[in-house]
């Protein structure tokens, strides 16, 4: 029996179910040699990638991180980044979609309704797209009866567009933190495509406007650690998605001459890789047994492999212009796109508050 997409507004098939860590890596490289084939058209008019969403959603990869007891694969998270990195290579776009729609997974696995919580992992399992907005207004959620009302405009949220459901986070008008789970058809809620970007140019970035959204939100907790397992995984994925961005920049520089700057930026990719592996790691032993050393473990070191990933990508996106000649410049090539999409997405790789959090974190004890 079909569902309906939101999207497209057709009767679609449920989605397949995979059942092997060998078949979600054998599906991410099939799926990403398919969104390779276009994916330079795509950027160049901004065409929308909707029927290689339509067939990742479909294919049950983005359905491999639900927990066994909600009837999932569950599968590591070092293998979660390389699947992240894998769909990235063939179409960054499509991997930050994949990449943002994972992390909102992981909030819902630490949601404390149990109810919610498998209503919410059958819908991902159907074939649903989830994606996170953020309200930053004080006071855009209000209660109303055994319910929230939300109002105000969101900060942009890649993937937004394509979006089945949209997992909010608002404060209420005394400060607490809510979160709803919204269905992009929900009555007085609008979805802008006012994204102006240079690069990642089909991601589906937008805004959420609502007006008085009725919503069933629950209370958070505003005194939770520092970092979760959530904004751990955050890191490891956006390093997954800048991995993808530095391999697909690599794989152009087959064309020019062997050197040892192409040997030391394919190393930097290798070392990059073994970093994602390492942090999700440590991110599997901190959802397992989720003390704030664990966590906080996790986080710094996904963090890390975040940063490296950042600057990788920036690095071998500009050795295409140095190492290939004047062929790489070319409008038709497009290459630029490696740069520019790694560089839209350096703005969001670190700043000065992580780096003080690290310098706590490593030394603040001794």
């Amino acid at each position: 029996m079909g569902t309906v997409s939101r999207f497209q507004d057709r009767t679609r098939p449920a989605a397949h179910r995979i059942e092997s860590e060998e078949e979600a890596i054998a599906t991410a490289r099939r799926l990403a040699a398919d969104f390779a084939l276009q994916a330079s058209e795509r950027d160049i008019n901004r065409v929308f990638p909707r029927a290689e969403l339509d067939a990742l959603f479909q294919s049950g990869l983005t359905a491999v991180t639900v927990p066994p007891e909600n009837e999932g694969l569950d599968v590591g998270n070092a293998l979660l980044g390389e699947i992240v990195a894998i769909i990235a290579e063939g179409d960054s776009s499509i991997g930050e979609c994949l990449e943002r729609h994972f992390t909102v997974l992981e909030e819902l696995r630490s949601e404390q309704n149990e109810e919610r919580k498998a209503l919410f992992f059958a819908h991902v399992l159907a074939g649903d797209h989830f994606v996170a907005a953020a309200f930053p207004e004080a006071g855009a959620a209000v209660p109303s009866g055994l319910h929230y009302q939300l109002s105000g405009r969101s900060l942009r949220a890649p993937g937004i567009l394509f979006a089945d459901w949209i997992a909010v986070e608002a404060t209420d008008t005394q400060g607490q933190s809510v979160r709803f789970y919204l269905s992009r058809e929900a009555a007085g809620l609008q979805i802008i495509d006012d994204w102006d970007g240079f690069g990642q140019r089909t991601n589906g970035a937008g805004t959420a406007v609502a007006q008085g959204v009725t919503g069933n939100a629950e209370e958070t907790d505003n005194q939770r650690q520092r970092h979760s397992t959530s904004s751990a995984l955050a890191a490891l994925l956006h390093a997954g998605t800048d991995l993808g961005i530095a391999r697909a920049a690599l794989a152009n520089l087959r064309e020019a001459p062997l050197s040892a700057s192409i040997g030391k930026l394919a190393l930097s990719v290798q070392a990059t890789a073994a970093l994602l592996e390492s942090a999700g790691n440590k991110l599997d032993f901190s959802q397992v047994g989720p003390s704030t050393g664990a966590v906080e473990l996790a986080f710094f070191s996904a963090s890390a492999a975040k940063i490296m990933a950042s600057r990788t990508a920036l690095e071998v996106a500009n050795a295409l212009f140095e190492l290939s000649g004047s062929g790489a410049t070319s409008i038709g090539r497009n290459l630029d796109r490696h740069w520019r999409n790694a560089r839209i997405r350096a703005n969001d790789a670190a700043d000065d508050d992580l780096y003080r959090a690290a310098a706590e974190h490593y030394f603040g004890g001794s």
